[in-house]
């Protein structure tokens, strides 16, 4: 399989940034596409809302659907599960995308912003799952991916923002344990994590960061659609990079990702 036409695909924070580029290079297959988040409103600092990127979405070839789901209530979840379904008749994809960070250490870190990273990251990956399962399992060739690093335990990652790397490391455990369970499944529960900065609009809340100095999501976006697109049985409980995918699919030449050529790429968080 080389097209996600006619797949449905449910995406998790795609309003912008990575779930949005994932979501549009689904588009251009003519895929069908639940755009689940937060962002009703425009919102000044961060452009992009549901509406806008299910109209990109549309523009592109596809089917959007604009969910406005808050990923922390299960209630709403499944609601915006239950009306992906009404829509489009079945789930074939699950794109765990959404996240929170908060790059600070442990005196830094005020309890309810350690809170919402757990409940978004690791709490959200998880409930997100078991919505969409049902559906996955009777879909044909089901895929479940989490924008997760691969698992460590290397202190270096830990003591410079604890709770962040529990979170974030928490998705990366929930697919693991999903993937134990539900590959033999026969759905492909597996991760993606990029190898350097991406160029989000959330990247440039974090100071001393630049944008500059990463790539685009469309690297992120057409790394996914190579593992979105290969068969499910069999394919579970992978780690993937984003560049070792795209080499592994014969595409060497990385340059046009790149955000400011002139500027060196720094690596992501969690990769040695």
């Amino acid at each position: 399989m080389t097209s996600l036409a006619g797949k449905t695909l449910f995406i998790t924070g795609a309003s912008r940034g990575i779930g949005l580029a994932i979501a549009e290079r689904a588009a251009r297959d003519g895929a069908n596409v639940a755009i689940a988040a937060k962002s009703d409103v425009p919102n000044p600092k961060l452009p992009g809302t549901i509406h806008s990127a299910a109209q990109a979405v549309n523009a592109a070839g596809g089917r959007g659907l604009a969910l406005k789901c808050d990923i922390r209530e299960e209630d709403q979840v499944r609601a915006a599960v239950a009306a992906t379904v009404d829509a489009f008749g079945g789930i074939d994809i699950l794109i765990n995308n959404a996240s929170a960070i908060w790059l600070r250490g442990a005196l830094d870190t005020p309890m309810k912003r350690f809170d919402l990273m757990q409940e978004v990251n690791a709490r959200g990956t998880f409930v997100c799952a078991q919505a969409c399962l049902p559906y996955l399992l009777a879909a044909p060739n089901p895929h479940i991916l989490t924008l997760a690093p691969p698992p460590s335990l290397d202190p270096k990652w830990w003591g410079p923002h604890t709770g962040y790397t529990l979170a974030k490391m928490g998705m990366s455990f929930v697919t693991l344990g999903l993937a134990a369970e539900f590959g033999p499944q026969g759905v492909a529960v597996n991760a993606l994590w990029p190898r350097t900065l991406i160029a989000t609009d959330a990247l440039n809340m974090i100071p001393g960061v630049s944008t500059a100095n990463g790539r685009s999501p469309a690297i992120m976006a057409d790394a996914a659609h190579v593992v979105l697109t290969r068969p499910a049985e069999g394919f579970a409980g992978e780690f993937l990079i984003d560049d070792e995918v795209l080499a592994e699919a014969g595409v060497d030449d990385l340059s046009g990702y790149a955000v400011d050529p002139s500027q060196p790429l720094l690596p992501d968080l969690f990769l040695d």
